[in-house]
């Protein structure tokens, strides 16, 4: 018998493998590891009905069923995070498939149901993220940080790890945002991106959302209020315990 359809499944794809920070899901943050942070955020969410975490490591999928967690086993040679989540997706049928980053540290269930039930009630749009203002000038330049600009209906016009747009006269000003939190897909159109060959501009700025991009389609901005750090690197440790012990 085949499982039932549901509405929204959450995937969180998690690799041991980093350039920067080398089996970073399992880093302890304020004493828990990453991995179980990005867990606890999708828990919280009411618009969820399952949750699994995506890796290619048993490690990470110990810990994760250690605390009553869902594990799947992908491939180890899957190009990028959304590929990882569409190789899981296939086997569940849902109508809405959320990419919950698996170094999200702080993502919120306010965050996730947000996304759903704007994506729910739009129905032009396959594939939302949501979209902050930045308001330290140090993320304007890290390279971690992504930066995004849309047009006057929140449909993207580009990501990247540089800034954008480039402020030419200094007389002038420009609000500049960054992508935070997951991405929320129509489960049709995250398998239609994990059929494509990774892109030229998504390989040179390492994001996949240039992908989706480059073959024409839409990608809707939601704004927030809500900000996230993403561990990428030593620093975003450090501004995740501080941002941590402030909440406290």
């Amino acid at each position: 018998m085949s499982e039932a359809i549901i509405e929204t499944l959450a995937v969180i794809p998690a690799r041991m493998a980093s350039t920067r920070l080398p089996g970073k899901p399992l880093i302890k943050l304020a004493g828990r590891e990453l991995i179980l942070r990005v867990l606890d955020g999708v828990r919280g969410a009411s618009l969820v009905d399952r949750i699994i975490v995506a890796t290619d490591d048993e490690r990470i999928a110990s810990v994760v069923r250690s605390e009553g967690g869902e594990a799947m086993m992908t491939p180890g040679d899957l190009a990028t995070g959304g590929d990882r989540v569409a190789f899981v997706a296939r086997g569940i049928e849902s109508r809405f498939v959320l990419n919950v980053q698996g170094d999200d540290s702080m993502v919120s269930g306010l965050m996730i149901d947000r996304m759903i039930d704007t994506l729910k009630n739009n129905n032009g749009a396959s594939l939302a993220v949501l979209v902050k203002k930045i308001e330290k000038p140090d993320e304007i330049t890290r390279d971690s940080v992504v930066k995004v600009i849309f047009d006057q209906n929140h449909r993207a016009l580009y990501f990247s790890r540089s800034p954008i747009p480039f402020v030419r006269d200094s007389g002038t000003s420009a609000d500049i945002f960054k992508h935070v939190g997951p991405y929320a897909w129509r489960r049709e159109m995250l398998f239609e991106f994990a059929s494509w060959e990774q892109t030229p501009l998504e390989r040179a700025e390492s994001l996949e959302q240039l992908r989706v991009l480059e073959h024409g389609r839409a990608i809707l901005c939601i704004p927030t209020e809500i900000d996230s750090v993403w561990i990428d690197t030593p620093g975003d440790i450090e501004r995740f315990s501080e941002i941590y012990e402030g909440r406290r």
